[in-house]
């Protein structure tokens, strides 16, 4: 692996950490457990996403919108059902990744905008 992408990795990883965080904590959630799954639930499917991101860009000829897209609905799922049966205060478990998703993904592409 070359340094660019495991820089990308763990950027990625750090700042979906905290935004994603920051949004189980603005939308008033408490339950400590609930924050560890919200934390390891993004720490398996980031470092993911963003490797299939990056692989499908050097050896496809897909476009980049259309496989971000794929790839973070793919996220929202995984992590809803995370949620859905491990989560103790998730009433709406893939609304809520779904949202966390789109605040994360959303502050990400202003920061690349940027830079």
């Amino acid at each position: 692996m070359n340094r660019e992408l495991l820089g990308a990795l763990a950027n990625s990883l750090i700042l979906t950490l905290v935004f994603e965080t920051g949004f189980f904590l603005l939308t008033g959630k408490r339950n400590k457990k609930d924050l560890l799954l919200t934390g390891l639930v993004n720490a398996v499917t980031n470092p993911a996403v963003v490797l299939m991101y990056w692989m499908a860009l050097l050896y496809t000829d897909l476009n980049r919108a259309a496989v971000a897209a794929a790839l973070e609905l793919s996220a929202v799922f995984i992590e809803g059902r995370y949620y859905k049966k491990y989560g103790q205060e998730f009433r709406r478990p893939y609304l809520f990744s779904a949202a966390a998703n789109v605040v994360s993904f959303g502050i990400g592409a202003l920061i690349r905008s940027f830079i």
